[in-house]
């Protein structure tokens, strides 16, 4: 839930941190907190669609930091909102200011627009690095305090509901670990950081451990009747916390640490009876829901330890254990399934939130694009008939709302959800390919694991609108980054990459986030239908600053007048042709990018001799993996 302006107040008293250094101990870490926070201390661009393979860095040093330092951290990833509508409208709100910042974010100011596949490149990196992840079905707050009490160890995080939880060894706030600054403490080496207990927040402001989350509960900004209670005025008179930057919370801190002699029951009906202007049976409601939102912060036990140390999988909530097959529970957990493709927004309250990203906001969401991907998803997770999903995107620069229908065709009306695992490699291949209307042969010849982005682009340069002018820049950045991933190149080869205030063509960030959005979606399908196509390395795909600079060089130039390596001209030939292929089952634009690229490429056909030479310098088979698409299963 969140106590808006906490941390604030707390850094007003930092006197109730204890500072520590940190090693040898297990650590439970808020993964999607850590992530967020990893990209921004970087500051990263975040106008420009992701710098995805220097944030992946930025994951890389901050484990290794844990691991010099002896420190075991299990990781565990928000899944989605809960049963609960409580959030509703913060979460709307926290849209619509995203889509009110497209325009100032068009001129190279305001941040706060995490790329599409931040989470992603952030799970891939931890799996290959082998440290202990789980993804929780919905919101993780819980189940990370339960397991760090169970453990006795610290929270990681910058989630203000940990100030709230009683936990034995505390909390570590994310914002004074300095993993920047490792100490050599003897023979060993140690992280400088601030440690916080309720213990000294309730010794400080003089209440009761169990009128916290009384408080939380009452700060928090999740009911606007509560916000109308004036709780300032009971700062007392001539108190050095007059001069608060945050007098709402002291105000409403020192109203309870006057009643540190009340029981929790006692305080919120003297709490309900300060809302000023409503009805009795208002006043009723309001109290049961209070009561209702304290019980988030009463922990369950925990159902992670096992998953960490046996690989027991966490149970489903029970209200929708029924729904949800053994299989997806189980690749849930493990992070397989991705970010949020189960939740309870889609499978409870038929309901997604997509992604805001910086572009013209005249022209239509980049995400209407991958739309199509998206429906036939919704049919494989609830089946056709079974009503339709409220899709939460932008129009113009407002918040809008749009019914979609799940869609259940093709070969995908002989798949069911239960059993996807048992069906036939060959028809999950099919449903994927047929979704995105590419045909199997125009990927042969495509290394393995790029055949799935290398259809989406085929997909994207049919349907995006207006038609795409960058598909060059998209590929000459995806093959720099491939070559560079095969030679363990340099990872400064994607060039600046911090945030600076440069204006973007609102119509080239349009092409690429359409391009992202179906690739985000289409990643999420192949998931769901157990990898029917093999996962690329996202990291090295897409690198923001660099593709757009690459489109500015490629008005006047070609690919291969900037870059003349011909391992480069090889693999770039290759896939521009994969793309621009004729294909008999497709109805292609006439006269569209896709006729006037495959115009432009005809000279670029590769003959045996530059093939033979490829697969030598890349590597073989592994290089190149030429077998045919349909043997590459999970």
């Amino acid at each position: 839930m969140g106590v808006q302006g906490l941390w604030s107040l707390l850094e007003e008293y930092n006197q109730i941190y204890q500072d520590i250094h940190f090693w040898d101990s297990k650590l439970v870490v808020d993964g999607t907190n850590l992530a967020h926070l990893l990209y921004n201390r970087a500051n990263l661009d975040q106008n420009h669609g992701g710098e995805y393979l220097a944030f992946q860095a930025e994951v890389k040093a901050f484990f290794k930091t844990l691991d010099d330092c002896q420190i075991k951290a299990y990781v565990v990833i928000d899944g989605g909102s809960g049963t609960s509508d409580i959030k509703l409208n913060h979460r709307m709100d926290r849209q619509r200011k995203r889509v009110k910042k497209i325009p100032d974010a068009l001129k190279g100011g305001k941040k706060g627009f995490y790329a599409l596949f931040t989470t992603t490149v952030f799970e891939e990196t931890l799996n290959d690095m082998k440290v202990p992840l789980v993804r929780c079905f919905r919101e993780a707050d819980g189940q990370l305090a339960a397991l760090a009490k169970k453990w006795s160890c610290p929270v990681l995080s910058r989630d203000s509901d940990f100030y709230i939880y009683d936990l034995p060894e505390g909390f570590l706030p994310l914002d004074h670990f300095q993993m920047d600054s490792v100490k050599a403490s003897g023979a060993r080496s140690c992280i400088s950081c601030k440690r916080y207990t309720t213990s000294r927040f309730c010794t400080l402001f003089n209440i009761g451990h169990q009128l916290l989350p009384v408080f939380a509960t009452l700060a928090g900004n999740d009911y606007d009747i509560l916000r109308n209670v004036k709780w300032d005025r009971y700062v007392p008179e001539g108190s050095p916390k007059m001069k608060s930057k945050s007098p709402r919370l002291v105000g409403l801190l020192s109203w309870l640490g006057a009643r540190t002699d009340r029981t929790t029951e006692d305080t919120l009906t003297a709490a309900m009876a300060l809302i000023p202007n409503i009805s009795q049976q208002a006043r009723t409601e309001m109290r049961t829901e209070v009561q209702n939102a304290m019980l988030e912060y009463r922990l369950p036990s925990s159902s992670l330890r096992r998953f960490f140390s046996e690989g027991t999988v966490p149970p489903l909530p029970p209200e929708i254990w029924s729904w949800v097959p053994e299989w997806v529970r189980v690749s849930l957990a493990r992070g397989d399934l991705g970010a949020k493709i189960l939740d309870y927004d889609i499978l409870v309250h038929r309901r997604k939130f997509l992604r805001i990203q910086v572009e013209c906001s005249v022209l239509q969401s980049s995400n209407l694009t991958s739309r199509p991907i998206r429906q036939v998803m919704y049919g494989l997770l609830l089946g056709q008939g079974e009503g339709e999903v409220e899709e939460w995107d932008r129009d113009g620069l407002e918040l809008v709302s749009v019914k979609v229908q799940p869609l259940v065709q093709g070969a995908a009306q002989t798949l069911r959800l239960d059993s996807l695992p048992q069906a036939d490699p060959a028809v999950r291949l099919q449903v994927c390919l047929e979704t995105l209307g590419v045909e199997e042969e125009t990927l042969e010849g495509v290394p393995a694991h790029l055949r799935l982005p290398v259809a989406v682009t085929r997909y994207w340069l049919r349907r995006a609108s207006p038609e795409p002018t960058v598909l060059k820049a998209l590929l000459m950045v995806m093959v720099q980054g491939e070559l560079n991933r095969r030679t363990g190149g340099a990872t400064g080869w994607q060039g600046v990459t911090s945030h600076n205030p440069h204006p973007l063509d609102g119509v080239v960030a349009q092409s690429f986030n359409q391009w992202q959005a179906c690739l985000k979606d289409t990643s999420q399908l192949n998931l769901l239908l157990c990898k029917p196509l093999p996962e690329p390395h996202y990291a090295w795909l897409y690198q923001g600053r660099l593709v757009h600079r690459r489109q500015k060089q490629l008005l006047n130039r070609e690919p291969e007048e900037i870059l003349h390596d011909p391992r480069f001209r090889r693999l770039y030939r290759r896939l521009l042709g994969a793309v621009t292929q004729p294909d008999p089952g497709a109805n292609r634009r006439a006269g569209g990018p896709e006729a006037q690229l495959r115009a432009s490429t005809e000279h670029l056909h590769l003959n045996t001799q530059d093939e033979e030479e490829e697969e030598k310098e890349l590597g073989g088979a592994e290089g190149l993996d030429q077998g045919s698409v349909s043997t590459t299963v999970s």
